[in-house]
């Protein structure tokens, strides 16, 4: 056996890590941080090492075991029967390979008989019902133990709460998938978006998120779905007291499960292929996701006799289909500048159809990608969909190259209002910090209107989107140059409707200095900060004058932010929204008093929270305004000094800090009992 040399035990080890931190975002956060495909195939390059080094196996490795730790946030429990994963087939050869693997296995070979069911993309759940009743719903976690999640799996309609079937078993184990249908899942999307939160990337992270909700109602709002799969009866002919899979799947029905109804019997390789085929161009036609096919031996007795490996029944795999990926060509770069100013660049294609789609479009993300990549015009590049939505470059294919193609750089200036543009060191994004540009007008407008700020009563985002459309206003200031007349011609805006938003824009000019200061929108600049801020420095010309050492002295505030504040008074078109702010009579000048908040005893004195996820009523805005009503503190960034974090939906690496630092964590529900405390 020759010994694996260290460029090889390095890569073991690379790949070791890189799979630990996959499986960590996947099973524990569900926050993915790289597709299926690309997991699979960097499992199976590790796999194969280990299979030729055996030394290099550790104990902690991703192939000695099924997955990673399930999150305390639900109470853990140890299923009845492990929930297995499946091995993988990414065409009909290794299908076949795999079909002469398990035929090695018995004593003569066999004519199998298997059963094709489409692989549902969604969250495995495991069922368990006594006398009938279903008593507890489980998350597949690690595969030996998993999350409690009784009270939500209850509200998945197609799960039976009480099987239909008379005289069954003491108890009764259920497996199956709980999704989102497509309909559904663009819904919830829509509604996100309209709340200005975080878009789902993909109906699977939207199922797994939904299932780990801590209100039952949230759940039952997202109307899940439940295909039932396996079934398992315990007793004393042993967990299947059934002769084919097949009939386990009637029996499902027969219980009230809903089975999916695309399954077939295939006595040869050449079905499989032919079901497998059929599938891959029929799949996008159906109201939910699947991302390939799912083979098992159909009789219980065989599966019996070829039992497990480690990580995976002998007698099923998962045939998948590839992330679909075509090449193209790239014909121009254009660059879209953000509501914040971020600026994100977009390759412009030779269109071509991807996934049942026409793409003419992907995203490079920023300027990080774009040089990873080494991106000429004119290159020939591969694009997928990322998560199946999201066209994007994946690679360049550089000897397919056109000569003297000139390289893709991001711009110096705004393409907008050319003004330049600011990259942090430690940030990926380049962003313009012109207060003025038009392409982040719309936002600034609807930062300023913001009840945290200014609190323009009756400026919508609709309202704004007519105003910029219109010309009417071209920055922050132009507001308070505003007339009756000049709004009445705006869809909706009756004359009563005109002067009541004019005087809420005149009255706007009373609201204090640490909110106009919150309103201008310079980057990192919360209403904590500004308070914070508008404290050491009573008047707007005290702070555009103070250095990054002044401002970073400040407790709370730190280099990044004075950074920022600094960019952003150092740019001309900001310091003249400023003046022309001033002579439209807002408050650029206050005291230096302690915040109202600590002039007396309230429920959150004293005490600092971070705010992570998306919480199930309350915005991020309104949140952070209950706490500091309350005497609290919310900072952006977990640290020794923060003693909550409050956590919603998809909550990200603030509360992997926040665990590791021992962070007392509240749900929106224990925060508002706080609060009315």
């Amino acid at each position: 056996m020759s010994q694996a040399t260290p460029e090889t035990q390095k890569r073991v080890e690379q790949l070791r890590e890189q799979l630990q931190k996959a499986a960590y975002a996947y099973y524990v956060l569900d926050n993915p941080i790289m597709e299926d495909e690309v997991y699979d195939r960097l499992y199976r390059e590790l796999q194969t090492l280990e299979t030729e080094y055996p030394e290099l196996i550790t104990p902690d490795s991703p192939t000695q075991r099924v997955g990673d730790k399930p999150t305390a946030r639900f109470q853990s429990v140890r299923h009845n029967i492990s929930l297995y994963s499946l091995d993988n087939a990414f065409n009909i050869e290794e299908f076949t390979d795999w079909e002469k693997r398990w035929q090695k296995q018995l004593d003569n070979p066999i004519e199998p008989e298997y059963v094709c069911e489409l692989k549902i993309d969604g969250s495995a759940l495991a069922l368990t019902y006594e006398n009938g009743i279903l008593v507890r719903g489980a998350t597949r976690g690690d595969g030996e133990t998993g999350e409690e999640i009784t009270q939500n799996v209850k509200t998945i309609r197609s799960i039976p709460l009480k099987l239909k079937v008379e005289n069954l078993p003491s108890r009764v184990e259920v497996r199956g998938e709980a999704f989102l249908p497509l309909e559904t899942f663009d819904r919830i999307n829509r509604e996100r978006q309209n709340n200005n939160e975080a878009l789902f990337a993909n109906p699977r992270n939207a199922a797994a998120g939904t299932l780990r909700q801590l209100d039952p109602r949230i759940v039952d709002q997202r109307q899940l779905q439940f295909f039932a799969y396996t079934l398992y009866i315990p007793g004393e002919d042993g967990d299947r007291p059934f002769h084919t899979h097949q009939e386990a799947l009637q029996k499902l029905q027969n219980f009230g499960f809903l089975v999916n109804p695309n399954q077939t019997i295939c006595r040869s390789i050449e079905e499989v292929a032919q079901y497998y085929d059929r599938w891959d161009s029929q799949r996008r036609e159906l109201p939910y996701m699947t991302d390939g096919v799912v083979v098992k031996l159909n009789s219980i007795d065989l599966q019996q006799r070829l039992g497990f490996t480690q990580k995976a029944p002998r007698w099923a795999i998962a045939l998948k289909y590839p992330a679909e990926e075509v090449p193209t060509t790239v014909e121009s770069v254009t660059v879209q500048v953000g509501r914040t100013g971020a600026l994100t660049p977009v390759a412009n294609l030779k269109p071509v159809q991807l996934a049942g789609t026409t793409v003419s479009r992907a995203t490079l993300h920023n300027g990080d990608r774009i040089a990873e990549l080494n991106l000429h015009l004119g290159d020939t590049v591969v694009v997928r969909k990322a998560g199946e939505i999201i066209p994007e470059v994946v690679r360049v294919l550089p000897e397919l190259r056109p000569e003297n193609a000139p390289a893709v750089e991001m711009p110096k200036t705004c393409p907008e209002c050319n003004q330049p543009v600011v990259k942090p060191e430690d940030e990926a994004v380049t962003r313009c910090v012109n207060a003025s540009c038009p392409a982040i007008l719309r936002g600034s407008l609807k930062h300023w209107a913001s009840r945290g700020a200014l609190d323009i009563d009756g400026l919508g985002e609709k309202l704004i989107s007519q105003m910029v459309d219109r010309r009417f206003v071209k920055s922050v200031a132009d507001l308070y140059q505003l007339q009756p007349e000049n709004l009445v011609v705006l869809e909706r805006m009756g004359k009563k409707s005109a002067e009541k938003l004019v005087r809420s824009i005149e009255s706007s000019k009373q609201q204090p200095w640490f909110r106009v200061l919150y309103g201008l929108g310079i980057r990192l600049v919360g209403s904590v900060n500004a308070q914070t801020l508008a404290q050491h420095f009573p008047n707007v010309d005290e702070l555009a004058t103070a250095t990054v050492k002044d401002m970073a002295a400040i407790e709370g505030i730190g280099e990044t932010i004075a950074s920022s504040i600094v960019d952003w008074f150092g740019i001309p078109a900001n310091r003249e929204l400023v003046d022309r702010l001033r002579e439209a009579g807002l408050q650029l000048e206050g005291t230096a008093s302690k915040p109202v908040a600590a002039l007396h005893a309230t429920p959150l004195q004293g005490q600092t929270f971070v705010l992570t996820g998306t919480l199930p009523t309350l915005s991020r805005s309104e949140a952070k305004s209950l706490i500091e009503k309350a005497g609290g503190k919310v900072t952006g960034s977990v640290s020794s000094k923060t003693n909550y974090i409050v956590v919603g939906e998809s909550a990200g690496s603030k509360l992997e800090q926040a665990k590791k630092l021992g962070i007392s964590q509240l749900s929106e529900e224990e925060l508002l009992k706080r609060l009315n405390s």
